[in-house]
This record gives C-alpha cells, sequence and structure tokens, in this order.
C-alpha cells in the first residue's frame, strides 16, 4: 500500500487511452476541449473532490495515446478497480483508463520517466483509406525507406534539436535531448516511424516526421537533412506532418508502479 501524506492523500497513477482528435491536446486551455479537462471532470464526478491531474507528456492537439502516463493527489480511499470502472464510467468514450496504481508520494510522474516512446502513422498508397483516416497520414508518393532510415541515424544520440521546434516556451532551459531510437518500418501499405528519446520538444516528431517525408519523396538530400541538424535554427525541420497520425506509445520508468494496483 502507498503511503499516506501528512493531508491523508495518497498519489494515484493512472495510464490511459485516447483519441485525441476532439481535443486541443492535454493541457487546460480556457473553453477549450482537453484531455486533462476531461480527467478532472471525472474525478470530481467520482470522487467529489477538484484535483488537478498531471502528465507524463503534453500531447498536442490533434494527438493520440494509448499509454499516457498521469497521475493525481487524492483523499479517496476507493479500491484501484473502483477507479478504473468508475473514471470509465463518467468519461466520453474517447477517453479510457487503462490501469491504476496507488504509488508513493515521491513520485513525480515527469521528473522520473526515463524516456517517452512515440509512433507516427502514415499509409503510403495511392487512395485514402476511410476505415485508417484521422489516425494515418496519407503519403501518395513512393518513400524511400532505405535514404528515410540514413537520416534517422543521424538522429541517435544526444544533439541540440532547436531546428526541430516550432517554438520554445520559457520553461525550456535547453533543447539537447537523446534520441535511442528513430527508425522507419514498413508492412505493406503501412508505414510507422518509431521515436523514443529521453523527452521531447514542441512539435520535435512531426517536424522531424515531415523532413523525413521530404527525404523519402526524394524532395530533400541527405546533406540537407543532417544541416538541419547542425545549423540549431528554431522552426528550420518540417513542415510538421498533421498531428492525427502521431501517437504516445509509453512513458518507460526506472521500475514498474508499486504498491496497489488495478
Amino acid at each position: 500500500m502507498a503511503n499516506v501524506g501528512l493531508t491523508g492523500t495518497t498519489t494515484v497513477v493512472l495510464t490511459i487511452e485516447y483519441d485525441g482528435r476532439r481535443y486541443q491536446g492535454f493541457q487546460l486551455q480556457a473553453n477549450e476541449p482537453t484531455i486533462q479537462g476531461e480527467l478532472e471532470e471525472a474525478l470530481w464526478k467520482l470522487t467529489g473532490e477538484r484535483r488537478r491531474v498531471a502528465a507524463a507528456s503534453r500531447t498536442d492537439a490533434g494527438v493520440h495515446a494509448r499509454g499516457q502516463v498521469v497521475s493525481f493527489r487524492t483523499g479517496s480511499s476507493l479500491p484501484t478497480k473502483t477507479f478504473v470502472s468508475g473514471l470509465n464510467y463518467y468519461l466520453p468514450r474517447d477517453i479510457a483508463v487503462k490501469t491504476v496504481h496507488r504509488v508513493d508520494d515521491s513520485f513525480n510522474v515527469r521528473r522520473h520517466a526515463l524516456s517517452r516512446e512515440y509512433s507516427y502513422y502514415i499509409l503510403n498508397s495511392p487512395t485514402r483509406s476511410p476505415m485508417r483516416e484521422g489516425f494515418y497520414y496519407l503519403v501518395s508518393g513512393k518513400l524511400d525507406f532505405d535514404l528515410m532510415n540514413q537520416a534517422c541515424r543521424a538522429l541517435l544520440g544526444e544533439h541540440d534539436f532547436l531546428s526541430f521546434a516550432s517554438s520554445l516556451k520559457p520553461r525550456i532551459k535547453s533543447t539537447r535531448r537523446h534520441v535511442y531510437k528513430a527508425l522507419v518500418t514498413k508492412e505493406d501499405e503501412l508505414v510507422i516511424f518509431s521515436m523514443v528519446a529521453n523527452s521531447f520538444l514542441p512539435h520535435q516528431v512531426r517536424n522531424t516526421m515531415g523532413v523525413l517525408i521530404r527525404v523519402g519523396l526524394g524532395k530533400m538530400s541527405l546533406d540537407e537533412f543532417y544541416s538541419i541538424i547542425e545549423r540549431k535554427t528554431p522552426g528550420l525541420a518540417g513542415p510538421a506532418a498533421p498531428a492525427y497520425g502521431l501517437c504516445l506509445e509509453r512513458v518507460n520508468y526506472p521500475e514498474s508502479f508499486s504498491g496497489e494496483s488495478s
């Protein structure tokens, strides 16, 4: 069982999945639908508490998630299984709680994350697919996957990714990030770009995907791609690929969550 804080509250961690098309991103915005807003409303309906939730990765407007991790403090003693069923009862159909854990009060959902895993999904086909609409970005031209993966290899390791950031907020102290994986795979018409890093700059994955598509279509050389990394100029990469093709797959921590779980 997690330790109870001095205020009689405990820290609860949720893993959630969502279709982001209807939302203006994860973070609260005035008069706009957000994932955070829906979660906090569902928590209030379930527990009677007004609580702020924090996310491991603040996904942008239209971005999806399979493994977003959020945390909040609560004075509720509801069993974790009741949190799962109760929150899913109050949440809209495009957001779902998958697991719930009570954790130690020292846990910080953002600071303790080792890495985030994102995937970008492409339909490389001459025609659209109604069944994949809203989750795959249609690219009708033929893509050179060998060239795209050569470009990906230049992203691995620690670099200053300033050129891949659309905008920088004051809270961002450094634009250096460590990329552990950058890989393009293909199965028939479906193309997946996978990127894993300790953390990401605003729009970094979508801007990376935008230039990789240009490389794959023969509209940008590898030398031009390498130059984008080296020049460290804000907004140089892109244009950003559409948000609906991007999905937060997983957030990795030093160890699995301990304590009471669903």
